[in-house]
């Protein structure tokens, strides 16, 4: 068997977070009198950590310096910690693959640009079932994806080499973050972006439902 390991992303991979992510900052806009988004343009706004998702979600007069960013930034997190479980889920199939790599042994890792302690909890709560050697979110001494330092981290706990881990993420953030550090780059089109921008940062591969990651490791 050639993969070793597998390294998830999570929002977008694993779980469907994108309602409670989108209706948090909603309230926060709204309570600032700016004008909400759709559910579905927060596709195109999360992925790169919390802190670039308000610069995308609010108007730029709003964040021009880091002390507006900063407010703005706490406010959304005090939302979404109130929130954050109302309609997250796993994805369909998602339980079906997990179940599958625990059975083979597989050793199973995420790393999220979501804050830590947020992908501790939703990991803790939402997919309880399943052992994880490691939990990585956005903390310090972890830079953000596409930086491949906390992947990297990650292979060596496992004591595999990178190109004998899968790298399953749905957004170029986790593409190039797989190509960057030698990792297998697979695109997992069920998440928030398309066929065209996982290849485009590299993917080698494009999984259309969770249990065709299953075939990397039979």
């Amino acid at each position: 068997m050639k993969y070793k390991g597998i390294i998830f992303d999570l929002d977008g991979t694993l779980l469907d977070t994108l309602e409670d992510l989108a209706l948090s900052v909603n309230a926060v806009l709204r309570r600032k009198n700016y004008d909400e988004h759709p559910v579905n343009s927060y596709r195109y706004f999360v992925g790169d950590g919390i802190d670039v998702l308000v610069e995308r979600a609010f108007p730029e007069q709003s964040v021009k310096n880091k002390k507006d960013t900063d407010q703005i930034v706490k406010a959304v997190k005090e939302e979404y910690s109130r929130r954050w479980s109302d309609h997250t889920r796993p994805y369909p199939g998602i339980s079906g693959m997990l179940d599958f790599l625990q059975k083979k042994q597989i050793p199973k890792a995420v790393f999220s640009n979501k804050p830590h302690e947020f992908a501790i909890l939703t990991v803790n709560k939402l997919l309880p079932g399943w052992s994880f050697e490691d939990v990585y979110g956005i903390q310090p001494g972890v830079p953000r994806k596409p930086d491949p330092f906390g992947a990297l981290m990650i292979a060596e706990k496992m004591q595999i080499k990178p190109e004998e881990i899968v790298y399953l993420g749905d957004t170029d953030t986790d593409m190039q973050t797989a190509v960057k550090g030698g990792f297998y780059p697979v695109g997992a089109l069920w998440g928030f972006r398309s066929e065209e921008e996982l290849l485009g940062a590299g993917a080698l591969m494009l999984a259309h439902k969770p249990g065709d990651v299953t075939e990397l490791f039979r």
